[in-house]
């Protein structure tokens, strides 16, 4: 638009939009080309103040133009709109030299009329003109060339009428129908191949409306442009992203591998493999590649566009030797990705030398392929190859670049530590597995105390394995000591220490020391091996439930070190949990262990599990021991199947941490299987004690072991009067052995000692243990036991 100031309204062309403005700021001469602009007659603003036809800050306008001779201002229409327009402004002077007013004019350069024609018909993008019916008025040249045809082949035409029937034809034509209904642009998206080409595009379309003078809507203007490689940077985004949270979700080495093959297609590839060292799947280091034998790899996961992979010419689990030239040989060895299509010399051989793979290559024969041989490194180490394929046909004829390379190489990078986390924890869970299971215990000692039977269940999560660990050990005089422990922490470091507490409670337990002197010897211990770790690492920690059961007596004496308490199921199928005077974890120290003590009848069920039995996510302890109370109630027949229904019935699929389990049934010695003496501490009665044994052998049947138990009772008896003093006590016990005790008052334990030529004495404990299988000593309530054992004959 142009405003002219000249003295008449005849003094500008008529194209031109010119108006002249006097030195009080009146209209004074306006052109026919202002009122073809404006719509401004001559007559309606001549002397009017031309600050009435601008929109705005007029003083702002009318500095600038006198300032720089152009302002950019907004002018007000005779139909109302307003309209943004540059000016410029060319000053009047009178012959006296003083200025008699403005020229100012909206109209462009004559030279650069056109150009709006100009830069529609060659601009780089698609760009047409609908009516409000959507048939085409206008095309630029770059629309014509998307399109395969010229101009006049499309104007006038309705839109669908052009283009194939298909789900975003439909969409392109409904955003223009948007536009013409509601006046506003909108925005749209496809994806697409052009009616002049096979490929597929992304398109981005922006659709407007077009108005008239009058302010009528009458058609719609586009322009779409090529988005392809934003479209694909985002989809590289998005599979990037998506491997973060898709790949690596256990630390499992095939089901990583699967989840990389499944994330790449079909997004990247038709089909994708993964091929692994056999070393890597078996948990080891990665071994040393042969650089000229070829490579065996064995096949850990593929997958395909086509449902059943047939593309795949080895099966899941298999081992397939690939060729030095080979590209997943040239990946594995070289470290760096292959990127190859048929044609290739390499390709072609490798194909046609491995009689399955050529097989494929025939059923293909109509179309090439375009491949990569991506490398799997973690931490410098090569793992295996990652192999994807595009099929290349006519209507999807793009091979991989380097832009699908970079992406396979992240994406491969992602899962190569993923797989290299998941060999390093399956090889540490196979060593602390093996570890543990070669320090729980085999085959148990043979007693008579108890029946029980055991379980212990390796956790399958990522925490690894722990340190739980059970123990049933056999005691003097017929009893026996039933032991739960958990360390905390999970890992080699955990098995180790687990195997250090279990030999110590073994040592202790030889020493027979009651449970709560046996649980702080234990706790000094493990403060001692924390102080003599050397690793600076966090303390060592344990519980453990220490529990002696005396057939003789039919009581259990235990002790605990903060762990969860045991489970009883009485013969009157009454169950209990036994409150157990809760002590400090192992290992905290200065704090006093406490025993409980009591009467378990004959054919009492006694249950030690360690807190993963009991503790889990969607419940608290309570809930589980509430648990695990009625299931002993309900299994009522073997120990074994007891064992099996809790773990079914208390524990998920996976359990996050390990479970020992030990379910005990008591068993009684029967009165006539025990006979005890009370005996003063006159040396004379020696004598008589001998003969008291001899008579209840003789009772028993086992005459044959007479000798020996009266050498063993004269020495033990002898023993108590000389050096321990009253109460003596002699007791003999017939089970599996023949086991003869002596209690004294003096709490010195004996000891043995090398006798000289001359010596009187000091031969008696060494005679004793020569004589008999096993023998030692163990505190009681006022002084000490010395106990022998004897193996019996077997009955004919």
């Amino acid at each position: 638009m142009v405003t002219k100031g000249s003295g008449s309204s005849s003094a500008a062309p008529g194209g031109d939009a010119m108006a002249v403005v006097d030195a009080y700021g009146l209209v004074s001469g306006w052109s026919e080309g202002a009122r073809r602009l404006t719509g401004w007659a001559a007559e309606e603003v001549t002397g009017r103040p031309a600050a009435e036809l601008i929109d705005g800050d007029v003083p702002a306008a009318r500095r600038a133009l006198l300032a720089f001779g152009d302002a950019l201002v907004t002018l007000r229409y005779r139909d109302g709109r307003r309209q943004k327009m540059a000016l410029r402004m060319c000053p009047l002077w009178g012959e006296d030299g003083r200025r008699r007013g403005l020229v100012v004019s909206a109209n462009p350069n004559p030279d650069e009329r056109g150009l709006g024609e100009l830069a529609f018909r060659q601009a780089s993008m698609a760009m047409s003109v609908f009516d409000t019916g959507q048939h085409y008025l206008r095309m630029n040249d770059w629309a014509c060339m998307v399109m395969g045809q010229p101009e006049a082949e499309f104007r006038h035409r309705y839109f669908l009428d052009t283009v194939e029937d298909a789900e975003h034809s439909r969409g392109y034509l409904r955003h223009m129908e948007i536009v013409v209904e509601t006046g506003q642009p909108v925005h749209y998206e496809s994806w697409t191949r052009s009616p002049s080409g096979r490929r597929m595009h992304a398109w981005t379309t922006q659709m407007w409306p077009l108005r008239n003078h009058a302010g009528e809507l009458v058609g719609t203007g586009n322009v779409s442009f090529d988005s392809s490689e934003q479209f694909w940077a985002r989809q590289r985004l998005a599979i990037l992203n998506e491997a973060a949270g898709s790949i690596g979700t256990k630390l499992d080495v095939i089901q990583t591998a699967h989840e990389l093959a499944d994330l790449v297609v079909p997004r990247l590839a038709d089909f994708a493999s993964v091929d692994l060292l056999e070393s890597v799947l078996q948990g080891e280091e990665p071994e040393t590649v042969p650089m000229d034998s070829g490579v065996q790899l064995r096949r850990a996961a593929h997958q395909s566009r086509t449902p059943g992979v047939p593309e795949a010419a080895i099966g899941l689990g298999a081992a397939d030797v690939y060729p030095a030239s080979s590209p997943p040989a040239r990946a594995l060895l070289t470290g760096e990705a292959v990127l190859t299509r048929t044609g290739d010399h390499n390709l072609d051989t490798w194909f046609a030398r491995h009689d399955a793979r050529s097989a494929k290559l025939r059923e293909a024969e109509d179309h090439d392929l375009s491949l990569m041989a991506v490398p799997l490194v973690a931490r410098g180490t090569t793992l295996g190859v990652a192999v994807f394929v595009r099929m290349l046909t006519p209507e999807s004829p793009d091979a991989f670049d380097q832009y699908d390379v970079s992406l396979a190489e992240e994406l491969s990078s992602r899962a190569a530590v993923c797989v290299d986390n998941a060999r390093r924890y399956t090889r540490e869970r196979t060593t602390a597995l093996a570890l543990q299971r070669s320090l729980l215990p085999k085959a148990m000692a043979g007693q008579a105390a108890v029946e029980f039977a055991s379980r212990y269940l390796p956790a399958l999560s990522q925490a690894g394995v722990g340190g739980d660990w059970f123990d049933v050990i056999p005691l003097s005089g017929t009893r026996v000591a039933l032991v739960v422990g958990d360390v905390v922490g999970h890992g080699i470091r955990a098995s180790v220490t687990m195997g250090r507490l279990r030999t110590a409670v073994w040592a202790l337990a030889d020493v027979d020391l009651p449970p709560d002197e046996l649980l702080t010897h234990l706790d000094d211990l493990v403060e001692r091996l924390a102080a003599g770790d050397g690793t600076g690492s966090e303390e060592i920690g344990a519980t453990c439930l220490y529990a002696v059961y005396d057939p003789v007596a039919r009581t259990c004496a235990m002790a605990s070190a903060g762990h969860p308490p045991p489970v009883v199921l009485r013969p009157d199928g009454s169950v209990e949990v036994i409150e157990v005077a809760a002590g400090p974890l192992l290992g905290v120290g200065g704090l006093p262990f406490e025993a409980t003590d009591l009467e378990l009848p004959e054919g009492s069920v006694l249950a030690l599990y360690t807190d993963g039995l009991v503790e889990a996510r969607d419940r608290d302890d309570d809930t589980g021991t509430a648990a695990l109370c009625a299931t002993l109630q309900r299994s009522v027949g073997s120990l074994e199947s007891a064992c099996d229904s809790v773990l079914k019935e208390l524990l998920p699929d996976t359990p996050a941490d390990d479970v020992a389990l030990l379910i005990a049934r008591t068993r009684a010695l029967d009165a006539e299987q025990v006979a005890v003496w009370n005996l003063t501490d006159d040396p004379a009665l020696v004598a008589n004690a001998r003969k008291l044994a001899t008579e209840q052998l003789t009772r028993w049947g086992l005459e044959e072991s007479v000798f020996v138990t009266e050498l063993v009772v004269s020495e033990l008896v002898t023993n108590a009067i000389r050096y321990g003093g009253a109460p003596i006590q002699l007791r003999l016990i017939r089970d599996r052995t023949l086991i003869c005790e002596v209690s004294d008052a003096s709490s010195t334990s004996p000891h043995l000692r090398r006798a000289r030529t001359f010596d009187e004495g000091g031969r008696g404990l060494l005679l004793v243990a020569q004589l008999t299988d096993r023998w030692g000593s163990r505190p009681s309530g006022v002084g000490k036991t010395i106990w022998a054992e004897q193996a019996l004959l077997p009955s004919l």
